[in-house]
C-alpha cells in the first residue's frame, strides 16, 4: 500500500492499494477489487475486504460508485446496495465509519481532505473525467458540505504515466481546448500524429489552479510496473480478455 504525505493525519485514515496481498490469481492474481471483472465474484469480495484491514478501516462500510468517466459527485451519508450503486465518479463525505473507494486501472485516483473540517473525498479520473470537470465538482461538493478551498489537501496516485501513454491529436485537441495551459503535458513521439501524455501532470495542474492547500502525485506508472499494479492499456497490449482494478480508499476515523 503506499501513502501520500499530504494526506497523514490523525483523523484520516488512507490508501492507494496495489495490486500485492490479495487472493485472486490468472490474470487478476492479486488485490483485484473490481466487481466489474470477470474474477471470481468470491475472490472479489474477500480482496475488497482486505483492501479496507490495509488502509485501517476494517470496521468502516465500504462505498463505490458504478464509474463512467463523467463529472458527477455522489454526497454519501448512509451506505448503499453494493449491488446497484449510483454512476458517478467521486464522493465526498464527513460521516465517520464510511470508507470511499475508487477503483483505476490506468486512470488517475484522486484523495481528497479538510482535515479542520472533517470532510473527505474521492475522485475518478481519467483524462476524460478530468476534462470534464469531475475534480472542480469535488472540490466543490466539498465546500457545500462545510471545507474550505485553502484548508483541502489532495493526492493523486498511481496512475498511468507519460512514457506508457501515446495519445493521438484528437485527445490532445480535446484536452488543450478545455484547458489552454495544458499544451506542456504533450511530447510528440515517433509516430507520426501521436504524443506522450502526461496524465499526473495534467490532472495536478487542473487541481493547483483551484488554489488548494496542498497537491501531491504518489509516482508511480501503473502500466511500467506490473508487479504492482493492475493496467488497462497494457492488458489492451498484450490482447487478454481482461484486466484486474486496484482500489484506493479515504475515510475519517470511526
Amino acid at each position: 500500500m503506499l501513502n501520500a504525505t499530504t494526506l497523514n493525519h490523525p483523523t484520516i485514515l488512507h490508501g492507494f492499494l496495489t495490486r500485492e496481498g490479495g487472493v485472486s490469481d490468472g490474470i487478476y492474481a492479486g488485490l483485484n477489487c473490481g466487481p466489474g471483472s470477470r474474477d471470481l465474484p468470491a475472490s472479489v469480495t474477500e480482496n475488497r475486504r482486505r483492501a479496507l484491514g490495509q488502509v485501517g478501516l476494517g470496521a468502516a462500510r465500504l462505498v463505490t460508485c458504478y464509474q463512467i468517466h463523467s463529472p458527477h459527485v455522489v454526497r454519501v451519508t448512509t451506505p448503499w446496495d453494493a449491488a446497484s450503486p449510483p454512476q458517478a465518479d467521486a464522493m465526498v463525505t464527513d460521516r465517520p465509519g464510511l470508507a470511499l473507494g475508487i477503483l483505476t486501472a490506468d486512470c488517475a485516483p484522486v484523495l481528497f481532505a479538510d482535515f479542520d473540517a472533517g470532510i473527505v473525498g474521492a475522485a475518478h479520473a481519467g483524462w476524460k473525467g478530468a476534462v470534464g470537470g469531475v475534480l472542480q465538482a469535488t472540490v466543490s461538493e466539498m465546500v457545500a458540505l462545510g471545507a474550505k478551498i485553502s484548508r483541502i489537501h489532495a493526492a493523486v496516485g498511481p496512475c498511468i504515466h507519460q512514457p506508457s501513454y501515446e495519445v493521438g491529436e484528437e485527445l490532445r485537441l480535446q484536452v488543450i481546448s478545455a484547458s489552454s495551459w495544458a499544451d506542456w503535458c504533450f511530447q510528440r513521439s515517433a509516430r507520426a500524429g501521436h504524443y506522450q501524455f502526461d496524465l499526473p501532470s495534467y490532472v495536478s495542474g487542473e487541481l493547483q489552479r483551484l488554489d488548494l492547500g496542498t497537491v501531491e502525485i504518489v509516482d508511480w506508472d501503473t502500466y511500467a510496473d506490473e508487479a504492482r499494479f493492475f493496467s488497462y492499456r497494457r492488458t489492451t497490449h498484450r490482447g487478454e480478455p481482461d484486466y484486474g482494478r486496484q482500489m484506493s480508499i479515504i475515510g475519517l476515523q470511526p
